[in-house]
């Protein structure tokens, strides 16, 4: 109930996010915890309210949350190994490239063309 847990996915990829999900729950792992969260900041809207303009767009919303997997530090090799026997690749992006807006980030080729 209160062991602790580490986290073997935290990406922006609601695809790999549902098949981590359904293979370890298929393979039995108990104590797996996943959501989601939004880290964007969002833009004002014109008339005074809290919406993102960018979710009226003629495709709808765009998905920006972050999906996240932990599991009981105990189980974590286990995990591993049954997301890779079913392909899965799990990822955990670094924190600075979460938590900054987009307007913010540096430019990739910044790094090579300083």
């Amino acid at each position: 109930m209160f062991e602790k847990r580490v986290e073997i996915f935290k990406k922006r990829d609601r695809e790999t996010w549902l098949q981590i999900r359904q293979a370890l729950r298929e393979a039995g792992l108990r104590g797996v915890r996943a959501g989601h969260y939004l880290q964007d900041s969002v833009m004002p809207g014109g008339c005074g309210a809290k919406l993102d303009p960018r979710d009226f767009g003629g495709k709808g919303r765009i998905d920006r949350d972050i999906y996240w997997v932990r599991v009981v530090e105990a189980d974590r090799e286990r995990a591993q190994e049954i997301l890779r026997q079913n392909g899965i690749v799990s990822a955990i992006e670094d924190e600075y490239n979460l938590m900054t807006d987009a307007a913010l980030r540096k430019n990739r080729a910044d790094k090579y063309y300083p």
